[in-house]
């Protein structure tokens, strides 16, 4: 053996032959389950939120502060980057629900059988699809 490393990888079969351990599949080889890719997505939209936040709180501080700062603001947030940046935390903002209101549901001891599993994880999705269409759809007919 040239490494240490290379006595790791070897492992006796069944009949006691030495062999060399099978290596760890990428992530391409695997299908990602509905619910890993929700569980990720509800922390990756928890932060998400942390930095919308951030731009609702620049907009009541301006509001706040004056004229100027404000059309700043208003500026920024009727640009392309802005629109985009709202409509992403709108999204962010009802997965994050949803995913809250199942994670409730779990406490209460409802859904983990398996297919009311699987159904949750899509009505979570299907959920903030629908809210989402819905708030966007009210807020650039209003705009």
């Amino acid at each position: 053996m040239r490494d240490a490393r290379d006595a790791l990888m070897v492992a006796r079969n069944t009949e006691g032959k030495l062999v060399g351990r099978p290596l760890s599949p990428h992530l391409q080889v695997y299908r990602w389950p509905v619910a890993m890719a929700t569980s990720i997505l509800h922390r990756v939209t928890g932060c998400a939120l942390a930095v919308g936040t951030l731009l609702m709180t620049w907009y009541l501080v301006a509001a706040a502060t004056s004229d100027r700062a404000f059309a700043t603001v208003q500026w920024f947030l009727a640009s392309w980057l802005g629109v985009l940046m709202l409509c992403g935390w709108t999204l962010a903002l009802f997965f994050h629900l949803c995913a809250g209101i199942r994670h409730l549901a779990w406490n209460a001891l409802y859904g983990f059988d398996k297919p009311e599993y699987r159904l949750t994880n899509w009505a979570v999705l299907a959920g903030t699809a629908g809210l989402t269409v819905l708030t966007l759809i009210i807020g650039f007919v209003a705009w």
